[in-house]
């Protein structure tokens, strides 16, 4: 089986590697996200949402539903955790039933 899983992830490995010689360096001014992105957003911020700060704008309504998907991530794992805790603070079972 773990040949397997090696077989599987060494390939997807490989391509991965590859692929990521395409992209862009970091803070390239020339990569597409710099070019055709940053503008638009700063020109919607500025024109259609009138808030001062552009970062808090991009994050409260142009990506709003992006982050409120990460927002419910977190809080369902902050959730889960809780519940695990208060689980062990159970006393368990003897898994006898209901004897008298």
């Amino acid at each position: 089986m773990k040949w397997l899983t090696a077989a599987l992830l060494l390939p997807l490995a490989a391509l991965l590697i590859y692929v990521s010689a395409d992209l862009p360096d970091r803070g390239d001014p020339d990569a597409p996200a710099n070019l055709h992105l940053s503008p638009e957003l700063v020109e919607v911020t500025e024109r259609d949402i009138e808030i001062p700060n552009i970062v808090t704008a991009v994050l409260a309504d142009v990506r709003g539903y992006d982050t409120l998907g990460e927002t419910l991530v977190v809080f369902t794992a902050g959730l889960a955790v809780l519940l695990v805790l208060m689980r062990g603070a159970r006393p368990r079972d003897s898994g006898r039933g209901n004897e008298r």
